[in-house]
């Protein structure tokens, strides 16, 4: 409906996220809520929204978290912060990053509607008129990657260089690749550094995650569709096909995409067109595909799970990225990337790690891969604030609780034992000194189960506070219930 303002609600009490929208519909705004703040950003980065009002205290992102990165991605979306844990420097960090207001719990109700309506009231003519088909092409340039060369994959390890070498390789020409590799590896970095080497680099780069679509909008997303296509299809809408035209498409977690919906994209690669949702009308596909995959996909491709042909058609170059536990010289190299990273997002004092931080970091099996190590550097940094040194404790202080959900990840290893001495078979560690002797010796996929499911009981099923205590993401937790409940485990 034109003209109509959409508001993305982030609050991880339901309760609150369905009131906020029950009051905003009624004031004639389009209102999107979410209890996970990663999903709400996923979210917005397909189509951005006019305002967004989010909570302060979430599990793995803050409202300052939020706030960064909406205006980074969209510097005229408005930003209302609602916090139940108001503080004076709250509100002025928050006011200095952009925020358009700040308002604390409770608040009545009909404050909340004047601070959204003096927001679109202070918006601007030009902005007002601005048509959607017109932001939507302005959100597209703005989530570009462009010919950005600082677009790094990070490892110094052989099996690095040598990807590396390869993708730069790939990036010269249009064939489809397929990324494979256990969650938390970097997959979709691999893409974004193929994108920016590539000669489509001037052009969009648009990333869909096949596994948060709703089932119901999967092929719209995808192709777009025309309007009356169906119920809620009040205008005609592009699809991530047409956004990332001159340029990259991600499609990351491809073998989530149902198989009716696989064969529409093995016609789009091989005849290089496609059509939207309740139109005959082909349209040509200018883009570049590169799909991404955390399972077995000979196994899914086995069980009717996947399309053989389609398999073939994106694999014309697959890559295997390697997990962490395979490189484990690049630990220190990308903790300290990340300490950079994070150091320069708060405006923190660069920082070092303490050599007993690094010994632990090079002695876990980070069954989380790069993107748990990112989380637990992320959370040093935090801890360890205004020092300039991060501490073993800033980083694995939960693990040194009785309670500890990683006691036995290390095959029945405890922390301290296996992060104070190096394995080698010249170790003389006797079987004693290193094992708990209530802990049972059990595959390390059976032991992840295990932990996941505590995590989630201990959490009271919240999977954004489970992910928290595992050093992992929500996603993570959500792609292997998936997993469990189709191998008959739940």
């Amino acid at each position: 409906m034109a003209g109509t303002r959409r508001i993305l609600v982030i609050d991880d009490e339901p309760l609150l996220g369905t009131y906020l929208k029950k009051l905003l519909t009624r004031h004639a705004f389009e209102v999107d809520t979410f209890i996970d703040p990663e999903q709400a950003l996923e979210a917005f980065a397909r189509q951005p929204y006019d305002l967004v009002i989010t909570d302060y205290k979430m599990p793995n992102l803050t409202g300052e978290d939020i706030l960064r990165q909406v205006r980074q991605m969209e510097p005229d979306t408005g930003v209302i912060v609602i916090t139940g844990y108001g503080t004076i420097q709250n509100a002025v960090r928050c006011t200095q990053l952009g925020a358009f207001d700040y308002i604390t719990k409770p608040f009545p109700p009909d404050i909340l509607v004047e601070r959204v309506q003096a927001f679109f009231a202070q918006a601007s003519q030009e902005e007002r008129a601005r048509g959607s088909e017109a932001r939507e092409r302005e959100s597209v340039r703005r989530r570009s990657i462009r010919t950005d060369k600082t677009v790094v994959f990070v490892g110094e390890h052989p099996k690095m260089v040598q990807l590396r070498e390869l993708a730069r390789q790939l990036a010269q020409n249009d064939a489809p690749v397929l990324i494979q590799g256990e969650s938390g590896t970097g997959k979709e970095v691999l893409a974004r550094f193929i994108h920016a080497h590539s000669r489509r680099a001037q052009g969009p780069y648009v990333a869909i995650n096949c596994a948060n679509l709703p089932r119901e909008l999967v092929e719209s997303t995808l192709f777009g569709h025309k309007k009356g296509a169906f119920t809620g299809a009040i205008e005609d809408a592009s699809g991530a096909f047409e956004q990332a035209r001159g340029g990259t498409l991600l499609l990351d977690e491809i073998t989530e995409i149902e198989l009716p919906i696989q064969a529409k994209l093995l016609r789009v690669l091989q005849e290089r067109e496609f059509t939207r949702v309740g139109s005959h009308e082909p349209i040509q596909a200018d883009v570049r595909v590169i799909a991404t995959t955390n399972r077995d996909i000979h196994e899914s491709i086995a069980k009717g799970l996947f399309r053989e042909d389609l398999y073939h058609r994106l694999s014309v170059f697959p890559i295997l990225v390697p997990p962490l536990r395979e490189r484990a010289s690049d630990i220190p190299i990308l903790a300290r990337h990340f300490v950079r990273k994070y150091t320069s997002l708060y405006n923190l004092p660069a920082k070092e790690l303490a050599p007993n931080l690094i010994e632990a970091l090079l002695h876990y099996d980070w069954p989380g891969n790069v993107r748990q190590l990112e989380n637990l550097i992320h959370r040093g940094v935090l801890l360890s604030a205004e020092r300039e040194r991060i501490e073993l404790e800033d980083v694995f202080s939960e693990y040194f609780s009785d309670r500890s959900l990683f006691r036995s990840l290390r095959r029945g290893l405890t922390p301290e034992a296996s992060w104070s001495r190096r394995e080698s078979p010249s170790s003389s560690v006797s079987a004693s000194t290193v094992l708990e002797p209530d802990v049972p010796l059990r595959p390390l996929e059976e032991v992840e189960r295990l932990l996941i499911l505590k995590a989630l009981a201990e959490a009271n099923q919240n999977q954004q506070r489970a992910a928290a205590m595992l050093g992992i993401s929500a996603r993570t937790i959500r792609n292997k219930l998936r997993q469990y409940r189709q191998q008959g485990l739940l």
